[in-house]
């Protein structure tokens, strides 16, 4: 399952955004607690994708993505972003950090800001950019999360749940990073907001064309949004390819404590039973179109 993720079309390998090389963190070494959290991760996210990241409770993703910008220092091995390695000159450190942009679990949390403007704009300032290019982010950011100007002078605390999810998410991207990290950007929404916030975020990689990684513990919004999966298991790397050869191991999935979409496993058991289907479903979208295909072919008696 692995591998096939960063070539493009036609076979063409895209330039890798971040590689890794042996890359290994161990936590509590030297201790009877010791555990490996990651261990010899050899991989390349190509640039301009849009990646899900998977993986059971404990497997590892979390303590991942916090090497790509240099939260975490590998015990071993060597992290590279846009070519460089980030830990070969600690001066580079602040370059990365805006260059990797990471969202982490419940951000709002992590707004301080008399007004909403403050707090989007603290990160673009510390970039020691111009007020008039403060200001252009800034908005910019609100446009692309869904935030209305008139909430700007508002305090991010009089704000709704979601409202603040998306405050903290333009204060990310208003730096423009090269890489936009998101560790389950959806937890405690409601299906709505949940979709409204993911479909923002594809608007905006569609748009920028940069690279989004998006951890996330529901396989319907990976397989809606992204366009690859990495699945991590037990400290590793268990596949690093295409939403259609992933999710169509259900089986292998399930073992590892995993799942497809829903809309996968329904369509998986048809075709378990015999019924003429195709078990390549990874949407409801995907799902009306085989079945308008079933009809045109008069093939719904059989169902």
């Amino acid at each position: 399952m692995r591998g096939r993720a960063n070539e493009a079309i036609g076979g063409i390998k895209l330039p890798a955004i971040i590689r890794t090389e042996g890359l290994t963190h161990v936590y509590s070494e030297g201790t009877p607690f010791r555990k490996v959290a990651v261990g010899n991760i050899n991989l390349e996210i190509e640039q301009g994708g849009f990646v899900g990241v998977i993986g059971h409770t404990g497997s590892g993703k979390s303590t991942l993505i916090q090497h790509f910008n240099g939260l975490l220092k590998p015990t071993s091995g060597k992290i590279f972003v846009d070519g460089v390695d980030i830990w070969e000159n600690k001066q580079d450190m602040r370059k990365v950090r805006f260059d990797v942009g990471l969202v982490f679990q419940y951000p709002e949390y992590q707004l301080f800001e008399e007004t909403v403007y403050k707090d989007i704009a603290f990160g673009p300032k510390n970039m020691g950019l111009s007020e008039d290019e403060v200001d252009k982010r800034v908005h910019d950011a609100v446009r692309f999360v869904g935030v209305s100007q008139d909430l700007l002078e508002k305090s991010p605390f009089e704000l709704s749940g979601g409202q603040k999810r998306r405050v903290a998410i333009a204060g990310v991207i208003a730096m423009e990073p090269k890489v936009l990290i998101l560790d389950e950007p959806t937890a405690g929404l409601d299906p709505k907001g949940r979709d409204k916030i993911l479909s923002q975020i594809k608007e905006y990689h569609e748009q920028q064309q940069n690279t989004v990684l998006l951890v996330s513990h529901s396989m319907e919004d990976v397989a809606k949004f992204a366009s690859s999966v990495l699945v991590m298991n037990n400290a590793g790397i268990y596949a690093h390819d295409s939403i259609q050869n992933v999710f169509s191991r259900v089986d292998e999935l399930e073992k590892m404590g995993l799942s497809a979409p829903q809309i996968t496993k329904v369509f998986y058991k048809l075709k378990q039973k015999g019924f003429p289907v195709d078990s390549d479903v990874f949407s409801v979208k995907d799902a009306k179109n085989q079945l308008q295909k079933m009809l045109s072919r008069g093939d719904s008696g059989k169902c």
